[in-house]
């Protein structure tokens, strides 16, 4: 009896050990596999955990408001793009990249009329010419009361209500002004359409009617067209020399810069671009530009940039036009653009440019074949000293001491 009983038990012993056995290895398993997962994650997320590590510290203790992880997230990117050490690899969020946008494009769904504060805070439109705003009576001047029916006040930045002056083309947006002299507000009904957003302004020197004076404020898609019809203009007005003014013009698009360095030269390289993967790539001019003889001068400043560098250093390298002010900006180099889900973007430095005689502008700019300092007492008084040398030189045919 007392075996059979001893016998029992061992079975039974037998069947939990081999049911604990089977627990425990099933928990195992699944204990192994939970921390395969956790090192995986931690593997794929590399470094950056210990980012995450840092702030979560940051959500536990920091006494004060944590801002949203949008804001946290683009805070991030701009970190990780500066240890790049290059300035010109950035991030750019959703709104400034939009109208980053309509700057390049050269026009955007509005109704053409620039907006600003005075010094008493008020809200002034400037009608841009030929569009919609001026078409509709808005008058330069006029100070902006209300959009929609919405007032207006010192709590909309010019921002918010250029964004609720915005909107869909062919839709009418209606502003209550007052016109400069009077007292009476008015309301004006605007239709919303393409905007152009001329960058270039010309004239002929009224003191000198055969030199033409020609401004290009950045480089768009529409500036080559712009130019062009510039240049025929000057010319039927009599133009026979031209001055080209790209002070403070800060670049834009490099196809631009490469379309209207074709009007002034018969052929010829323009620049060279070296791109990571790539090599080098040459963008050659066209023969028979609009104004590949008229004597030209371009009026450079610490304000000349990125595509007006290209353009002035083909001009200069093929002894096209000289250079008249002070030494440019110094960027060479093209930047991708890649848009983000969320409507942000980064700019990627991929490319450097080089002249077409090999000169690298970046970090270094291009010297004036003609340097003139500007004193601050000519610019108190309204001088331009270095249009004032430009047409000195085209009048004499000759630069002193060239």
């Amino acid at each position: 009896m007392v075996n059979n009983v001893r016998s029992v038990l061992v079975i039974v012993l037998l069947f939990l050990l081999a049911g604990v056995a089977f627990v425990a290895g099933y928990v195992a398993n699944d204990y192994l596999e939970q921390r395969v997962g956790i090192a995986a994650a931690a593997n794929e997320r590399g470094e950056f955990s210990t980012f995450w590590e840092a702030w979560s510290w940051v959500e536990k203790s920091y006494f004060g408001e944590v801002p949203p992880m949008k804001q946290v997230t683009y805070g991030a990117i701009r970190g990780a793009l500066g240890e790049l050490g290059d300035p010109y690899t950035v991030f750019i969020e959703p709104t400034a990249r939009e109208q980053e946008r309509e700057s390049l494009r050269g026009n955007f769904g509005g109704i053409g009329a620039h907006i600003s504060r005075n010094d008493a805070g008020e809200v002034i439109l400037e009608p841009i010419p030929d569009n919609p705003a001026e078409d509709a009576g808005v008058r330069s001047g006029d100070m902006l009361l209300a959009v929609d029916g919405v007032p207006v006040d010192d709590s909309h930045s010019v921002e918010e209500i250029a964004n609720r002056i915005r909107g869909e083309k062919g839709t009418t947006v209606v502003l209550t002004v007052i016109h400069p002299g009077d007292s009476t507000p008015v309301d004006i009904e605007v239709q919303r359409g393409d905007i152009l957003i001329p960058s270039v302004s010309y004239e002929i020197l009224s003191d000198y009617p055969t030199i033409g004076y020609l401004q290009l404020s950045r480089f768009s898609g529409e500036s080559s067209a712009e130019v062009a019809g510039a240049l025929d203009s000057l010319r039927r007005s009599g133009a026979q020399s031209l001055i080209l003014d790209l002070r403070h013009n800060g670049g834009g698009l490099l196809d631009a810069a490469v379309d209207v360095a074709d009007h002034f030269l018969d052929g010829g390289l323009i620049m060279r671009q070296k791109s990571k993967g790539e090599g080098e790539r040459s963008y050659e001019a066209n023969p028979g530009g609009l104004a590949v003889e008229m004597p030209l001068v371009v009026l450079i400043d610490g304000g000349t940039a990125s595509s007006s560098e290209i353009l002035a250093g083909a001009l200069q390298d093929h002894e096209r036009a000289i250079l008249i002010g002070s030494k440019t900006f110094g960027k060479g180099s093209v930047q991708l653009v890649y848009d983000l889900s969320d409507g942000s973007s980064v700019h990627i430095t991929s490319s450097r440019w080089l002249t077409p005689d090999g000169h690298e502008i970046d970090q270094q700019g291009l010297q004036p074949d003609i340097s003139v300092e500007v004193s601050q007492e000519a610019t108190d008084d309204g001088q331009d000293v270095t249009l004032d040398r430009a047409v000195e030189y085209l009048r004499n045919g000759i630069a002193d001491g060239q």
